[in-house]
């Protein structure tokens, strides 16, 4: 067992203390930007990062508030003040999901155009798409010092056109962070938003290039199934003149997230050099040979 993962245990365990829960027999889902577990009583731990405890409080409150007005989301427990703090660093706990797939990007669309319909609930904040950016390129230590200095530049350069990003369909609820391992469909065919941490009020392009890039920078999804996620939402991002900006900044946060992990995950150091020599135009246009969801 890694001492990354008996540290998480460890505080797996005292939060569970607190709310009355069992951690026994706890299983590890993934380790990433949270640690996910499961635990008995088919409930699931989410630990996040330390200093998120604001955003994991955010968090619960927009998944109550979607039940409330009955959007299919993950659900946090109701009998458990949430989220309780342990060595700074914040755990919340869900139910866990019946069997499920990823969403195909039509399920995913109809998933947010529901979202954008709804009026903003007091106190969501307003988007941020450069949060953790700048913490997470000062992280990536495999990258070299001139592709970190480079990514460094390319932020500064995307948040200056940010503050001019061009109008487009009227603000809104977004998700933040909606790609197809955070929208789902369970067997019985209903789809449910997971991963609520970036729920704020922004343009509605930020979630749509979430999918649009999938088709025009990588190629993971066919022209078909953008047709598909444009034709359901009833919008094709691609045709804004803000696009390209936001498909930058996108792009960015995908290299960065990957760029950080490598240096905990050797496995990942190959393709964050990559997806970094593609932005600084290595590799010529896109589409690029991306591995999705390392």
């Amino acid at each position: 067992m890694s001492v990354e993962l008996r540290g998480y245990l460890w505080v797996l365990a005292d939060a569970c203390a607190q709310a009355g829960l069992d951690h026994t027999d706890a299983e590890c889902l993934r380790l990433g930007e949270n640690a996910i577990f499961t635990i008995p009583g088919q409930v699931v731990a989410r630990i996040g990062r330390p200093g998120n405890i604001a955003t994991a409080r955010r968090e619960v409150q927009v998944a109550r508030w979607l039940a409330e007005h009955h959007v299919p989301a993950v659900t946090a427990l109701d009998d458990v003040d949430q989220p309780i703090e342990v060595a700074d660093r914040a755990v919340t706990f869900w139910r866990q999901l019946p069997p499920h797939r990823h969403g195909t990007p039509a399920e995913v669309a109809e998933a947010l155009r529901r979202l954008h319909h709804l009026s903003p609930p007091p106190g969501l904040p307003t988007l941020d798409p450069f949060v953790r950016l700048t913490e997470r390129i000062d992280a990536a230590a495999t990258l070299s010092k001139n592709d970190r200095a480079w990514l460094r530049t390319h932020l500064a350069e995307l948040a200056d056109r940010y503050r001019r990003l061009p109008a487009g369909l009227p603000a809104c609820v977004v998700h933040g962070d909606a790609w197809v391992g955070n929208v789902v469909t369970t067997t019985a065919g209903q789809t449910v938003l997971l991963d609520l941490e970036r729920c704020s009020v922004g343009p509605p392009e930020w979630d749509l290039v979430s999918t649009a890039i999938k088709h025009t920078s990588f190629a993971w999804i066919s022209k078909r199934e953008y047709h598909d996620f444009a034709d359901c939402y009833d919008h094709d991002v691609t045709t804004w003149e803000g696009f390209e900006l936001l498909r930058d900044i996108r792009e960015l946060r995908m290299t960065s997230y990957v760029a950080q992990h490598a240096t905990e995950n050797p496995a990942a150091r190959e393709e964050a050099a990559l997806r970094a020599a593609c932005l600084r135009g290595v590799h010529g246009p896109r589409p690029w040979s991306w591995t999705p969801a390392l």
